[in-house]
């Protein structure tokens, strides 16, 4: 037995041991308590660097890991913001002091992390943002609202872009923030979407004083800051979704129309096979990032496909199902509750960028056609008419 063969048998032994007893959905106590567990065993943050509390080991660990937990339910969602935005991020482009702040409470989950980019006026163009971040005196003091933030209820810190200088370009005149969410002057407000749940929240801040420290790279250069963020995002959300399992799948799907009698249907078997296919595409590509990232070469804009081929599975996973389940499928129990996973399937065209914003970078970073014309590139924020921006917010 190898050494790799024999550290997934250790680990598949030791989630034998300690998830066997977690509940079905466990509370914010049990999440943290299992991810202290988790790290004193030495399976969080294996490929992160050891000189910040990671494990430091090569990615065949990683891989052999996520081989030994593939059939395992862990609760680590609330803290996949952390894992696969703002703690890639502090360890590419944080100073040292963040990276040994922040990076093992991250990776005990004794921390959660949120990402504060969107608002209600700059959506997929998040460079038009009109959160403010004044210096006065010895801090920055931020004033303005984010919205369509995951886990903001959760979370104790997050990662938040906002204007510092409105004389600046768009692009330009950007700043990326460490903020406190327990901070008096942060205010977090839940948004119900169509599943009946709260996935997401709106954030107000009034007057919340950050200390220069607690810049992410350098004032002004926010807008780098924040597309290393993003290209981590949409690697994760890909990524990630390619090691869980879609309640709308196509084996899923296959024994819901099997035990409908509908296997006989030409038109049901045709939409399968063209779900069929759509998987096998996303997953293989998703493996083959996987193994670039583990060897050490970061996909880049190519997360952007990634993130794009999902929005799509998602879509089309909920036409199969609507076509099989019919009306059933709003009030469907069954294995996966495909009933949630259809309410859920349009927020994929949207979270992380929408699906048109998807098919631009492509186009420009990957494919290396001409970029669309931008002509609000080089004018001064001040003088833009975006978003709710007024003269008296100017």
């Amino acid at each position: 037995m190898t050494d790799l063969d024999e550290y997934g048998r250790r680990a598949r032994a030791w989630l034998d041991a300690n998830t066997g007893d977690l509940p079905r959905e466990p509370d914010l106590a049990t999440a943290r308590a299992f991810m202290g567990k988790l790290y004193d065993a030495g399976y969080s943050g294996i490929t992160w660097p050891a000189e910040y509390g990671g494990q430091g080991l090569s990615a065949a660990e990683e891989r052999a890991f996520q081989q030994a937990a593939r059939d395992v339910s862990l609760p680590v969602g609330v803290f996949g913001i952390g894992f696969g935005m703002c703690g890639p991020t502090l360890v590419s482009i944080g100073t040292e002091e963040q990276k040994r702040r922040y990076i093992r409470p991250l990776l005990r989950g004794e921390e959660i992390w949120c990402q504060m980019f969107s608002e209600p006026g700059a959506g997929s163009d998040v460079a038009s943002l009109q959160t403010r971040a004044v210096l006065d005196g010895d801090a920055w003091v931020i004033n303005g609202q984010k919205v369509w933030t995951s886990v903001a209820r959760q979370a104790d810190y997050g990662l938040l872009i906002a204007r510092t200088d409105v004389d600046a370009p768009k692009h330009k005149g950007i700043t990326m923030f460490i903020i406190d969410m327990h901070d008096p002057g942060v205010t977090v407000r839940p948004l119900r979407d169509m599943t009946g749940e709260s996935h997401f929240n709106e954030i107000f801040f009034d007057d919340v004083r950050v200390a220069p420290d607690q810049i992410v790279g350098t004032v002004n250069e926010g807008w780098s800051a924040a597309v290393t963020t993003l290209l981590h995002e949409r690697v994760s959300i890909g990524m990630g979704a390619a090691r869980t399992e879609r309640p709308a799948s196509f084996e899923a799907l296959s024994r819901a129309a099997r035990d409908r009698g509908l296997l006989g249907d030409r038109a049901v078997v045709d939409q399968l096979i063209d779900l069929y296919l759509q998987e096998r595409a996303f997953d293989l590509f998703n493996a083959r990032l996987t193994q670039e990232v583990k060897a050490g070469v970061f996909p880049g804009a190519r997360g952007s496909i990634a993130k794009l081929l999902l929005a799509d599975l998602t879509m089309s996973s909920a036409d199969v199902a609507s076509e099989i389940l019919g009306a059933e499928s709003v009030a469907y129990e069954g294995e996966g509750k495909i009933s949630r996973a259809l309410a859920w399937a349009p927020g994929m065209a949207l979270g992380g960028g929408t699906n048109e914003i998807m098919r631009n970078i492509i186009g420009d970073r990957v494919l290396g056609l001409p970029r669309e014309p931008q002509v609000d590139r080089e004018i001064p924020f001040r003088d833009l008419k975006v978003g709710t921006q007024s003269e008296e917010g100017k």
